[in-house]
């Protein structure tokens, strides 16, 4: 069960409610993995047609929905309903990041500790206060955001929220999120989170200072080393058509070369 931790609202009361009548059962542990595994699996699948990588999440999905009976699904069904709830109501929260440390998943079970979001709301105000980022924006049409080591997208959440506080920056239209993490669960937590919220871009799972990701921002590359979760708003008419136009630059560069 989840350690005497009821949660602060009453969203995530009831998920805890939820949670904990699925750890009567099962190893808490294993339930927070499951769950996340399967929420990241089926937005993953609704949008990512890639054959391999669909194949291997819908049997990854599909290998955990079998441990559960048709109560403890319902119950996952729920959890991932407030999820979604939580998000909708209050977008400026890292919820799965809070719920994780506070069932101490964190501290308890890997080490972890996650940034506070009143320190990452302000870090984000800081950047941008920086007038880079705008003359990136002049530049290129939209400026590209990178945590290497994301944990549930806390710092990612923060930044999205500060450009739709100041209403200068569509965060869906110019803002690209880039997080890599080599804990496969806080990496899901994070891509299910920007998911919801509707922040283009991806999650990388793998080792950012052995593995790191190659590749333009926009053209990661995909390789055995690195597991890459892409959000549903990258595959959006804007994201394919910047897609599009930098791999035709990449293409005429080369034949510029070559003509030399």
């Amino acid at each position: 069960m989840a350690k005497g931790y009821i949660g602060r609202t009453e969203i995530e009361k009831d998920f805890i409610k939820a949670f904990n009548r699925l750890s009567y059962r099962h190893n808490p542990w294993t339930v927070w993995q499951h769950f996340i595994n399967m929420a990241a699996c089926s937005i993953s699948n609704a949008v990512d047609r890639q054959p391999e990588t669909w194949r291997r999440r819908e049997e990854s999905y599909l290998a955990t929905v079998k441990a559960y009976d048709k109560e403890e699904l319902d119950d996952f069904v729920k959890m991932f309903g407030l999820l979604v709830q939580a998000l909708e109501e209050n977008p400026a929260q890292d919820f799965l990041g809070n719920l994780y440390m506070s069932l101490d998943f964190g501290r308890g079970w890997s080490g972890q500790f996650f940034t506070p979001w009143h320190v990452a709301e302000f870090m984000a105000q800081i950047e941008l206060a920086n007038g880079v980022v705008f003359s990136e924006l002049e530049k290129q049409g939209y400026i590209s955001v990178n945590d290497p080591a994301c944990g549930a997208g806390c710092m990612l959440i923060a930044f999205a929220q500060a450009c739709r506080k100041m209403e200068k920056i569509n965060y869906q239209r110019q803002v690209l999120f880039v997080g890599q993490d080599i804990d496969r669960v806080v990496a899901q937590m994070c891509y299910i989170q920007l998911s919801l919220l509707g922040c283009p871009g991806y999650v990388v799972v793998g080792d950012t200072l052995a593995r790191p990701t190659c590749g333009p921002a926009l053209r990661p590359v995909i390789h055995a080393d690195n597991e890459i979760w892409f959000t549903p708003m990258w595959f959006s008419d804007v994201w394919a058509v910047r897609i599009a136009a930098d791999r035709f630059r990449e293409l005429i560069g080369g034949i510029g070369e070559t003509a030399q």
